[in-house]
């Protein structure tokens, strides 16, 4: 069973006892950070290894960044979703190890737990995380199941007040580090498994609940988030299931496209580094005697980033009001994986041109353009490939399209509730019609172009609201040219598949003529 092992904090001005403002909580967290990887240490180093030393690890966390979203009734900030959106980009402009980090702490843990919990573990969970520094983290991928989650093995049943659960996960963030995980599993019965999905709360420290660390895995990027292997075989008591509001499924996908929704906050302190150091590298490098940013495929570059900046404070804004505990995001799918694919393809965009930039100089691991291009990447695998959600988009696209009768693109996306707006923008490259039988590569590609139209219409609308219209008109002359050229790609016919025996008559040196060639001139 859970304990309330909680002790009082010793920190003065600790965010959770004595609540500031929003925005001085803010500036004292960026303060720590700067503190933290600056000062008391330095970040290009500590990218170089595995993990956060306990040092910078104590100091960040001394910060208690966790209280912004605990309820204030078990002694948090109960801060809104944006709050927790600016805090992740505020570590992301540092850290986008740390901000994922924090992410997997508020949407996959903290906020599942809030919605589905049961009343009586809440308050020696958030006591922990309050006074004690403790974190969580959620295991829904296996071995043999990453995408395909609603067949995996891991199971429970119920055994004397607890429900026994067996299986085994990996690539879930801070694997070894985290103190409580939610861990999905499915009912055995008899012979077989339970199609629905289960979640539970397993408390590491808690005896018979020890989940055992098999490999920690040498991951390409995050280095200071440690991923492994874990083997499962605990005993959970009955109050630490997660109760849902109708079946496992759904509560899944709540709690999934809420986190899709929050990316934006991981990107947004990401991608405005990036801008940043391009835009100063720029300024102050000299190619043929003039400034880097003189020349005007560099202004080329700054300028998609600045539009991606752009776009990415717009998705911070929506993804804040979608968010929100008290909606119910299990249907909002489309919603959730526009948001999420346009926000992780930009953050990869935005750090391969900053390593374009700095050349030479940022094709190291300890320099931020290196570093960013690295970590940056997996966002577009993790918590749905975006090749898959691409394709779900047209999917769920054209089931709406055909049920409301149309065939023509234009014609729907001019009633489309998240598309309206932006197609007077574009009704010069979109009137054709759709067919009913695409085959999956052009889904992909139409799931890009649909997300890119819906990018446009969340800009026009914030636009709407006051937002710098300079940076609001260089991010939709961005996207309609991206969107011109994803069109014409769908456009094109092409159905290649791969040779498997294709190395009979292919071996270049069989083709040389040995006879000299000359050039002419």
């Amino acid at each position: 069973m859970i304990s309330n092992t909680s002790k009082p904090s010793t920190r003065e001005n600790d965010s959770s006892i004595q609540p500031l403002p929003f925005s001085k909580f803010l500036a004292g967290f960026k303060k720590t950070l700067k503190s933290a990887f600056h000062i008391n240490s330095s970040i290009d180093e500590l990218s170089l290894q595995r993990g956060l030393p306990p040092h910078v690890l104590n100091e960040i966390m001394s910060y208690n960044p966790l209280s912004i979203c605990i309820p204030k009734q078990y002694g948090g900030r109960g801060a809104p979703v944006y709050q927790c959106i600016a805090v992740m980009s505020e570590a992301s402009y540092e850290s986008l190890a740390l901000s994922l980090a924090l992410s997997i702490n508020y949407a996959l843990f903290i906020q599942p737990v809030i919605k589905y919990g049961q009343s009586e573990v809440k308050a020696p969970i958030f006591n922990r995380f309050l006074f004690e520094r403790n974190m969580g983290g959620l295991m829904i991928t296996e071995p043999e199941h990453g995408s395909d989650a609603l067949n995996m093995q891991t199971s429970f049943s119920e055994q004397n007040g607890y429900y026994h659960i067996q299986g085994r996960k990996h690539w879930g963030g801070l694997t070894g580090m985290a103190n409580f995980w939610l861990l999905a599993a499915r009912k055995h019965i008899e012979d077989r498994i339970a199609r629905d999905i289960d979640f539970f709360i397993c408390d590491v420290n808690s005896p018979g609940q020890e989940i055992i660390v098999e490999e920690y895995y040498q991951s390409l990027g995050l280095y200071l988030i440690p991923y492994g292997l874990n083997r499962i075989d605990v005993h959970v008591p009955q109050l630490q299931r997660l109760i849902p509001k109708t079946s496992g499924i759904q509560m899944m996908l709540d709690i999934l496209h809420r986190n899709r929704v929050q990316f934006p906050g991981m990107g947004m302190g990401f991608i405005k580094r990036m801008l940043d150091e391009a835009i100063v590298h720029s300024q102050q490098r000299k190619v043929g005697n003039k400034p880097l940013s003189s020349y005007d495929q560099v202004q080329q570059r700054l300028a998609r980033l600045q539009a991606n900046y752009t776009i990415c404070s717009v998705l911070c804004t929506i993804g804040s009001e979608l968010a929100d505990l008290n909606n119910d995001l299990a249907p909002l799918g489309l919603e959730a994986n526009i948001i999420k694919c346009i926000t992780t393809d930009i953050m990869q965009e935005a750090s391969q041109s900053t390593l374009q930039l700095f050349g030479a100089k940022g094709f190291r691991l300890n320099h931020i353009a290196g570093r960013g291009t690295i970590d940056s990447r997996p966002f577009q695998i993790f918590e749905g490939s975006n090749d898959i959600l691409y394709l779900q988009i047209s999917d769920t696209f054209l089931k709406l399209m055909y049920a409301a009768g149309k065939n023509n693109f234009l014609m729907f996306l001019k009633g489309f509730h998240l598309t309206a707006r932006a197609t007077g923008y574009l009704k010069d490259i979109l009137n054709f019609d759709l067919k009913k039988q695409l085959p999956q590569r052009k889904l992909v590609e139409l799931g890009q172009i649909i997300s890119r139209i819906a990018a446009m219409d969340y800009v026009i609308k914030i636009g709407d609201r006051g937002f710098r219209p300079d940076l609001i008109n260089g991010a939709l002359s961005m996207l309609r040219q991206e969107i011109i050229t994803l069109v014409s790609t769908y456009a094109c016919p092409q159905s290649s598949i791969v040779i498997e025996e294709y190395e009979e008559n292919s071996f270049w040196l069989n083709f040389v003529n040995e006879k000299p060639v000359h050039s002419q001139t």
